[in-house]
């Protein structure tokens, strides 16, 4: 005698998904924000270069205005290793 087993039901699959705010706003308005968006990003890339620059004008800068004395003490030369 075979066992009647009950197969597990699936739930049934929905093509329908749940509205999010893209379906919700007209295509110019969602258009208009992803170019917003686009610009932004632009802008913020573009802040984060010149920073960049400012940051490695100030190191040439100070750098630059360095004595000998400061440049002697960072330099990794001994005159030990020079004399003969």
């Amino acid at each position: 005698m075979k066992k009647n087993r009950k197969q597990p039901k699936q739930p049934k699959q929905r093509d329908e998904r749940k509205p999010t705010l893209k379906d919700s706003l007209n295509n110019d308005l969602l258009t208009k924000l992803q170019e917003t968006k686009k610009d932004l990003v632009n802008e913020e890339n573009r802040r984060a270069e010149e920073e960049k620059k400012k940051k490695a004008e100030a190191k040439k800068r100070i750098e630059q205005n360095k004595s000998f004395e400061e440049l002697l003490e960072e330099s990794g030369m001994d005159w030990r290793d020079y004399k003969k």
